[in-house]
């Protein structure tokens, strides 16, 4: 290559923008209803929103209340193959509609009851079509699949980077060593275990991670969230997301009255374990009444907001953002690249290295020195989430009316299709062309979908009796088996 060839090369990569990337968002912004278009607003202004897969590995081999499962999900064989060729298809279509970048979670039923193999192949799939993918698990799996996952035949690294998103709660029942958690605390030490096998993957293989914690809130176990968050904070999660329970799902798992958990009061609780007041409106994902974010970052035990809510100069460096570097793609850009497109955008805009200077400046300042220098530097991003999905007794009506692009007149009614329309959670369906939001696809699609795939890929009946010492033995599991299973071994009926 010559030269100039070089140079336009170059110049072409460092480009601040990618134009595929911005028409995505400004598509995605003009589909926004007028409720959800505040200036904190990130979809549309700095990501399309997330994704998620859907039927492609329904069956999950712990039993928790509540959950968004329908009755046939776990009658559903997990299958490869299967897992591979919808994923394709799904990510096609969130590409051809979605641009070129979007956080996806690969989510289902249990993942770890994919193969190794499969479970790589199916986040490189996931990559090759622009995705950033998290793995959604219960954690009960061992280091060893984790491994399996993380390095190839070769014994090298498939991956520089894994994500993870653990759902750890006291009303998921079967999990090795505690089938019936008491309280919370009690499962502390799995939360615990869980986090240190990527601690050792990362020290052994050198593969970074990013880690969500999840937990389902219900009346039950609404005072325990503050103590969640306090126990573990510090072992290696970069997110701690709730989810209130919502009527949506199988119906015979719906065990107390979902509701008395309100936002507010979850939020509270939230605020508690962070020991500060976390401000959902500096940053909006969505409808705030369907989700609630706070970012920022822990130094030492003290929580500190990346932007603080009451202060306008840090809420002009949020409109700077958006303008300045909002259509940058950050996420999977290589630091050098993005290096690059920084300094060119710095030198089109000088006063954006004021704004940020400025933002430094404070930000260290409500730190304080003494606790900077304590901590040597280091600080630890840690994002608060809640997420409020919707009962189904008003999803559907809802997305029935919006099918046939009318708006209820019934408040309740045109408030769930207004959340439905901002949602920032989709799933993608080929078949047909359309996406679907989360709330829709548990609570509408999901029994039909279910139901068909329990006839594609039925459940294999196995005996495992020649060693009665294997966990993988269904009558030594009593929630079947481990999910660290080996790829060869079928997955076996699960127990009435």
């Amino acid at each position: 290559m010559g030269l100039v060839a070089t140079l336009r090369a170059v110049e072409r990569a460092t480009r601040p923008y990618d134009p595929e990337f911005a028409e995505a968002m400004a598509r995605r912004w003009a589909q926004l209803p007028g409720t959800a278009k505040t200036p904190g607003q990130i979809i549309g202004r700095h990501g399309v929103g997330c994704e998620g897969t859907h039927g492609v590995f329904p069956k999950c081999n712990l039993k928790c209340t509540p959950c968004y499962h329908s009755r046939d999900a776990n009658q559903v064989r997990v299958d490869g193959p299967h897992t591979r060729e919808q994923v394709a298809a799904q990510m096609g279509l969130l590409r051809r509609l979605r641009g070129p970048r979007a956080h996806t979670q690969l989510i289902g039923g249990e993942v770890s009851l994919l193969p190794p193999d499969d479970h790589a192949a199916t986040l490189q799939i996931m990559r090759e079509h622009g995705r950033e993918p998290m793995s959604f698990t219960h954690g009960d799996f061992d280091y060893a699949y984790l491994q399996q996952l993380a390095l190839g035949p070769d014994g090298k690294p498939r991956f520089g980077r894994l994500s993870f998103a653990a759902h750890f709660d006291k009303f998921m029942y079967g999990r090795r060593g505690i089938e019936r958690p008491p309280n919370e605390k009690a499962l502390n030490p799995y939360r615990r275990r869980f986090t240190a096998m990527f601690t050792r993957l990362k020290r052994e293989h050198g593969v970074r991670y990013f880690l969500a914690h999840n937990m389902t809130v219900t009346p039950g176990n609404l005072d325990e969230i503050a103590d969640v968050i306090r126990d573990n904070r510090d072992t290696g999660f970069g997110m701690f997301s709730f989810q209130p329970a919502a009527f949506l799902g199988d119906e015979r798992r719906w065990k107390e009255e979902y509701r008395a958990a309100t936002p507010d009061a979850v939020w509270a609780q939230i605020e508690r374990g962070a020991g500060t007041r976390l401000d959902h409106h500096v940053f909006h994902n969505g409808d705030v009444r369907c989700n609630r974010t706070a970012y920022g970052f822990y130094t030492g035990d003290r929580w500190f907001p990346f932007l603080d809510g009451d202060d306008p100069r840090d809420l002009a460096v949020r409109d700077a953002f958006f303008r300045h570097l909002g259509k940058v793609n950050f996420t999977g850009t290589p630091p050098v690249l993005l290096a690059a497109r920084l300094i060119r955008i710095i030198a089109r805009h000088p006063a954006t290295l004021a704004i940020a200077l400025g933002w430094l400046a404070r930000t260290a300042g409500r730190v304080g020195l003494t606790r900077l220098l304590v901590n040597r530097f280091r600080i630890r991003p840690v994002t608060f989430v809640m997420h409020l999905f919707m009962d189904a007794e008003t999803v559907a009506p809802a997305w029935e009316l919006t099918k046939r692009g009318e708006t209820s007149q019934d408040p309740k009614l045109r408030e769930t299709q207004e959340r439905l329309a901002a949602c920032q959670y989709s799933m993608a369906h080929p078949h047909n062309g359309t996406l679907v939001p989360a709330c829709v696809q548990h609570s509408v699609l999901d029994p039909a979908e279910n139901a068909q795939l329990r006839t594609q890929l039925p459940l294999v009946d196995t005996r495992t009796t020649k060693n009665p010492n294997n966990p993988a033995n269904p009558a030594n599991c009593p929630a079947s088996q481990p999910a660290s299973q080996p790829a060869s071994r079928p997955v076996p009926k699960e127990k009435k």
